[in-house]
């Protein structure tokens, strides 16, 4: 067996380690069982929400432990096709053994950051909110570039996409879009993609094709699951309606019915524009809360909040994140350093590598801290 393929087995069974050590492997046939009695259960669904739960929850461990069973028998099998490949001098057998190895590896490394996680909003779905920034109309069309973008990579992880609200530009694109996406981790991946987003391009709206510089801000929250308990004060909202303006064509909605609700004390202001008022309202009181729950999440964990803190307004100085498509073609996190020049992959949804990077980081830099605490 090659020195490479050795490194790259030892990575595999670290990754099993902690995959058996986060969903704790020894019990999980046991809570299995239980989740299955349960599952069977007549009345289950005499609560819809928590019979919903329930089976996400269920779900969950099934993935788990049949991610964490795959990745070992295949290694295993591998690692016996390899042994007998050399005993026998079929080259061929070993080359094709260690090529499996290798794409094994990639997986159980891709596994092991899904089960980290494991942050107390990580599993949810969430909210996500684009806003140009400065630089007008290419702002705008940088912003629709950017939903486009996020739109593409929910779909890719086969997430549910709604659009909750959007505002058009005056020329071209968005001033703002918020969408509501729903997936396992939903919030847990996307959450690192709050911040601004710089844009780098010949501008296709400036005639003498000059280098432009573009800004957007993107922010991520976590929708609250209905068990957690946020409290409104109505005396600390206002309610507005207003026309929902849109694209045009017979489809435009003539009635005030899009609703924005503003939290006095904390300023956080939420809208929505689907065609009943009763509806926009809900949405609306969900978004809020799942905002507030956001803030509650900040305060507690001290590296989420210096992170939006950080965000600053969308503009220079601020970026979390450039998109470089001319003079050369370069997406670079300047978080992480991590960097391609697949800049089309990006913009289609390949985001993975920036967000696996980004989490990555946070782990490491949460185990140097708890290692300082205990020292």
């Amino acid at each position: 067996m090659r020195a490479e393929t050795q490194n790259t087995v030892a990575e595999i069974e670290k990754s099993l380690e902690l995959l058996a050590q986060r969903m704790d492997y020894e019990t999980a046939p046991h809570r299995l069982e239980e989740f299955n009695a349960r599952v069977e259960d007549p009345n289950l669904w005499d609560n819809p929400e928590n019979a919903q739960k329930l089976m996400r929850e269920r779900q969950m461990l099934v993935d788990a432990i049949e991610t964490y069973e795959s990745i070992k028998t295949d290694l295993s099998d591998n690692i016996e096709l390899i042994e007998l490949g050399e005993m026998e001098e079929d080259e061929e057998v070993v080359t094709d053994a260690e090529d499996a190895i290798q794409k094994l590896g990639a997986k159980a490394a891709k596994k092991e950051l899904e089960a980290l996680l494991d942050g107390e909003a990580d599993g949810n779905d969430t909210f996500l909110e684009i806003n140009s920034g400065a630089g007008g109309t290419e702002s705008c069309d940088w912003a629709s570039m950017l939903a486009r973008m996020y739109v593409r990579w929910a779909e890719k992880k086969g997430y549910t996409v709604e659009l909750q609200s959007e505002t058009a530009g005056e020329e071209a694109g968005i001033k703002s879009a918020a969408y509501k996406i729903s997936g396992h981790n939903a919030y847990g991946w996307l959450k690192s993609e709050s911040g601004v987003h710089r844009l780098v391009r010949i501008s296709p709206f400036d005639s003498a094709a000059k280098r432009h510089t573009s800004f957007s801000s993107v922010w991520v929250y976590p929708v609250v699951d209905d068990n957690i308990e946020i409290e409104v004060n109505p005396s600390e909202i206002r309610i507005d309606t207003y026309r929902s303006s849109g694209a045009g064509g017979q489809h435009v909605n003539t009635t005030d019915s899009a609703v924005r609700i503003t939290h006095i004390p904390t300023g956080i202001v939420v809208t929505s524009s689907e065609k009943s008022q009763h509806q926009n309202r809900d949405i609306a009181m969900k978004a809020l809360k799942s905002r507030l729950y956001q803030q509650e999440l900040d305060r507690r964990n001290a590296d989420i909040n210096a992170a939006h803190e950080a965000k600053g307004d969308a503009g220079w100085g601020n970026q979390i994140r450039s998109y470089v498509l001319q003079p050369y073609q370069m997406v670079k996190d300047l978080r992480t350093n991590h960097e391609t020049s697949d800049t089309k992959g990006v913009l289609d949804g390949d985001l993975d590598g920036f967000m696996a990077a980004t989490l990555a980081m946070d782990v490491a830099g949460k185990s140097r801290s708890e290692a300082q605490g205990d020292g």
